[in-house]
């Protein structure tokens, strides 16, 4: 007799979703099968969909922005996760500039997330560095990390890593192979005037920004080699420039993520009599934009969310330079693209991701001895209301869908059941 078992369901299988039933032993899928087999806890799919639990690969709770933290820490973003059907998040450690303190982000940042609700890891993340970069890198692997992030811009708050030293990690990323994300814009385009006011964001931080950016370090990946991931690409401009002169390392060695936001707004959202609370970095770009990123949505190899959550009254400032640049967003971000694109969805946000990181083997797909990560989308269009956040609003509201998550399985137990929350089950990959 099996632990559990999921019966009468359409499970995504091989991209295609299939009738069959998968039966559960502990946290692992031991079986799938069209056949009906004896279990301790039965779960009537009842025709819906059920799929790999998501993955997350790049969020921030509990973000220290120095005169302000976001506003949703790890417990209530992974709880957004969960009825998201997120089973895996990957959050970042803080900025650092050599590796004794990258030993003491990572001692932190376990204390922060003790409360999550679904599994987590972390990506570490640089800053203007002043040490041996190989030593930096090297201490990551020792705390079994296997991926860092830089920025190319934020010189003013010394975060910016230059030229010189994205070369160098680019090499050491081949030789260690680990993944280096980079936050793309072109610092000396970024114009952080004073005066610009929240509906000024796109001049502060203009497309060309990311897109010049972008081409430069994709042409440092095919002369030096390396393994880089581009966090948060927000520009369909910036994606067909790059298909058009670097198609050959695209989603190889050059590695694309957007974001719903991306997909879903645009900046006319600015000039809306709360555009202040659609402010975020890098910005939401014109229609033509959007249209492109849609057009192009094939070529985008992750979806992650960038989900950095703020009150109201956090945004409440007219001049740019007083608000935190952030939103939420993880709790839709399945209802969002499963909206517009259907099943292509689901890959991007599972075992692409997985495939990716050595440490999430076993997780992304439904299969005979990966982890049981599994939520139950029920079929019926409606529209988004509440969120599970701290945060006391979310841009998606009021936005139709085709669907809701009723349940949510982590690693065989039950998070969200009939959609109610049961309990946490976060445990640190």
């Amino acid at each position: 007799m099996f632990d559990k078992r999921i019966i009468n369901g359409k499970v995504y299988l091989d991209n295609e979703f299939k009738e069959v039933n998968l039966y559960l032993e502990g946290d692992t899928i031991t079986s799938i099968s069209d056949e009906v087999f004896a279990a301790k806890d039965s779960l009537d799919a009842k025709g819906n969909l059920v799929m790999p639990g998501l993955i997350d690969p790049h969020v921030h709770f509990d973000l220290d922005l120095g005169n302000i933290r976001s506003k949703d820490d790890f417990y209530y973003g992974t709880k957004q996760a969960a009825f998201g059907g997120i089973t895996t998040v990957i959050d970042f450690l803080d900025p650092v500039d050599n590796p004794k303190d990258l030993q003491k982000a990572y001692n932190t940042r376990l204390i922060e997330a003790e409360d999550s609700v679904v599994d987590y890891f972390f990506h570490a993340t640089i800053k203007n560095p002043q040490c041996d970069l190989e030593d930096f890198v090297k201490q990551m692997k020792e705390l079994n990390i296997h991926s860092l992030k830089l920025f190319t811009t934020y010189s003013d708050s010394n975060r910016r890593t230059y030229d010189k030293d994205i070369i160098e990690l680019l090499k050491l990323s081949e030789k260690y192979k680990f993944l280096l994300l980079a936050h793309i814009e072109n610092d000396d385009l970024i114009d952080l005037n004073p005066e610009f006011t929240y509906r000024d964001l796109l001049k502060s931080r203009p497309t060309e920004a990311e897109t010049k950016e972008a081409l430069k370090l994709a042409g440092y990946v095919k002369k030096y080699g390396g393994y880089l991931y581009m966090v948060h690409l927000s520009s369909g401009e910036t994606l067909v420039k790059l298909k058009d002169k670097y198609s050959d390392i695209l989603n190889k060695r050059f590695f694309i993520e957007s974001c719903p936001q991306y997909f879903t707004f645009t900046e006319d959202c600015l000039e809306l009599d709360e555009g202040n609370l659609y402010t975020l970095a890098p910005p939401l770009r014109t229609v033509k934009e959007k249209e492109k990123l849609i057009n192009n949505f094939s070529d985008i190899y992750t979806i992650g969310t960038d989900h950095c959550a703020f009150m109201k009254e956090d945004k409440q400032a007219t001049l740019l330079k007083d608000i935190p640049l952030g939103i939420g967003g993880i709790e839709f971000s399945f209802d969002v693209l499963f909206q517009l694109f259907g099943k292509n969805a689901i890959p991007k946000m599972s075992k692409n991701i997985s495939g990716l990181y050595p440490n999430l083997s076993k997780y992304g797909k439904i299969k005979v001895g990966n982890l049981a990560n599994i939520f139950v989308y029920e079929l019926h269009e409606n529209i988004i209301k509440n969120h599970h956040g701290f945060s006391d609003y979310t841009i998606y509201k009021y936005l139709k869908r085709k669907g809701k998550v009723i349940h949510t399985i982590n690693r065989g137990e039950y998070i969200i059941k009939s959609g109610e929350f049961i309990k946490p089950n976060g445990k640190k990959i």
